[in-house]
């Protein structure tokens, strides 16, 4: 399994975009993960989710992992992303 690096960005306040001084991040082990979970992870990163509905002042999330070609990133909705990832992130001041 590997490590995934969630960054939680927009919202209303627009946390983690150019300028702000609020970021949001953490990561977490995807063993630590339900298989469930781990499916969904999966599924956002081979490109077989379904697109979460676009929300106006909605939090996005952006995935990154390390696999065997490298660093890759996705974005996701809040409402694709597992409990857990989304719950791991910590706001901090820049």
């Amino acid at each position: 399994m590997s490590k995934v690096e969630v960054e939680r960005i927009g919202g209303f306040g627009g946390f983690g975009l150019p300028g702000s001084r609020l970021r949001s991040r953490g990561d977490l082990d995807t063993k630590d993960l339900a298989s469930s979970d781990r499916r969904a992870v999966d599924a956002l990163f081979n490109g077989s989710s379904q697109p979460g509905s676009p929300k106006p002042d909605a939090f996005r999330y952006r995935l990154t992992r390390h696999e065997a070609t490298g660093m890759r990133t996705v974005e996701a909705t809040e409402d694709q992303v597992p409990v857990p990832l989304r719950d791991c992130v910590k706001d901090e001041l820049v």
